[in-house]
């Protein structure tokens, strides 16, 4: 059975190959609130509270080793209460071999001294010990057993001094039956107690692991974050800038002008895309003295710069607008300008013979609803090796749409036209990301 302090090594040993991850220390930080200055020292320093543990029990029995009875077995009093507190020391590694040899020296200690006054006192600590260490049941059920040699004298064989009775008390075979019951309800206390901070050691052990789990999600969903925007933001530019060099060294020739206007929207879309890429890649960096946006955020006027970029590079658009203007959530605009962006990348990297690209976006504050629609009228890539449709990519892009459209309880459906070319329709519930 490992200790306190083997048990949290392993756990930092688990959780990281030098330090525990930061949800981890704020977990501990936390519990050490909760225990307070004093009790959080004792916590790190457990052989410092053995040592305190035995200082309490000398000072219980320096009562009878105080004492001026001339009837006191000293010397062998004292053998033995010194022996019990070495033992003592061992009660967290050994707790059940030391509760063995406590309940004897407690037999030995109530058969030489009667009145001594640290009986029962080494029971209590080695039963601590043992309900700190196991399972509840299993602890009541070794301190019953650990507690029967004692109770059986104290009822059998006991025989309470005269001299402290009261002529008006109890007699001496009543103060023996009140004596074993103060001893039995005393250890089931002890024995209780200790379950009570093993419970509570346990539960601030599963708020540690919920925690760094709690991380460990919260980081997953971020690094999918980061390369869902990094699918974006590269598919969509590079397939631009390609449509866009290409139709520059088309028309260099017989337009140099439009040329020149092509080449200078190539060099903004590669400035553009930089600069997303360095926002986006910003959040994996510790303390960068940035504020926590998740930019790049679009903005109304940024879904038009799209619109025009894309009409540059050779998509002849149609975008048209219905119900009031959508809410005012900078989310909820990024979901719309990702979604259209990767759908229009499709079609401009995908499509061929294309004549009239649509876009519809439409608001419906009476249900509650924000519909998107891509659609075009072209054909698929042909594979000139095998004479068929090219593949349309890795899926990826129509898997970071449906993934955006969550956040809104959305769906999004990609596939053929009735008509031909592809079509993808989108519906977001735009209350649904503000629960």
């Amino acid at each position: 059975m490992r200790t306190h302090d083997q048990a949290g090594a392993a756990e930092r040993t688990a959780a990281g190959p030098a330090e525990i991850p930061s949800a981890g220390r704020r977990a501990d930080e936390f519990s050490a609130r909760r225990r307070g200055v004093l009790r959080n020292y004792f916590y790190h320093h457990p052989r410092l509270m053995d040592v305190a543990v035995v200082l309490a029990y000398l000072v219980v029995a320096s009562g009878t080793l105080l004492s001026s009875d001339p009837e006191t077995n000293f010397a062998s009093h004292t053998v033995l209460v010194l022996a019990s507190a070495g033992v003592l020391m061992f009660r967290r590694d050994r707790p059940l071999a030391v509760l063995a040899v406590i309940a004897v020296f407690e037999i030995i200690n109530i058969a030489l001294v009667p009145t001594a006054s640290n009986i029962g006192t080494g029971l209590w600590f080695a039963l601590y010990a043992v309900g700190v260490r196991y399972g509840t049941v299993f602890s009541f059920v070794v301190g019953a057993i650990a507690s029967i040699p004692l109770l059986a004298y104290t009822l059998l064989f006991y025989q309470f001094p005269e001299e402290l009775l009261s002529t008006y008390g109890p007699t001496a075979g009543e103060t023996s039956i009140i004596t074993a019951i103060v001893i039995l309800l005393s250890n089931v206390i002890a024995v209780g107690i200790g379950a009570s901070v093993r419970r509570g050691r346990e539960h601030e052990a599963e708020l540690r692991q919920w925690a760094i789990r709690n991380a460990q999600l919260a980081s997953v969903a971020e690094r999918n974050r980061i390369a869902r925007e990094m699918h974006d933001v590269v598919a969509h530019s590079l397939t631009v800038m390609v449509a866009l060099a290409d139709g520059a060294a088309v028309v260099v020739k017989r337009d140099p002008h439009k040329a020149v206007e092509v080449l200078g929207r190539l060099s903004q879309t590669g400035r553009t895309a930089l600069a997303d890429m360095r926002r986006v890649l910003g959040v994996l960096r510790e303390d960068n003295g940035q504020d926590d946006s998740r930019a790049p955020q679009p903005d109304h006027t940024d879904l038009s710069a799209l619109m025009e970029g894309f009409r540059q590079a050779g998509l002849p658009l149609v975008v048209t607008h219905s119900g009031p203007l959508l809410p005012p959530d900078p989310t909820l605009a990024l979901t719309i300008y990702r979604i259209v962006q990767e759908s229009l990348t499709n079609v401009l990297r995908y499509a061929t013979a294309v004549s009239r690209v649509q876009v519809v976006i439409g608001h419906d504050p009476d249900h509650g609803v924000v519909t998107v629609r891509i659609s075009d009228d072209g054909h698929g890539t042909i594979d000139p090796a095998q004479g068929t449709e090219a593949s349309m990519g890795s899926g990826q892009g129509i898997m970071g749409m449906r993934e955006r459209a969550g956040i809104y309880a959305g769906t999004v459906d990609a596939g053929p036209g009735t008509h031909g070319g592809w079509t993808v329709n989108v519906m977001l519930h735009p209350a649904a990301g503000r629960e």
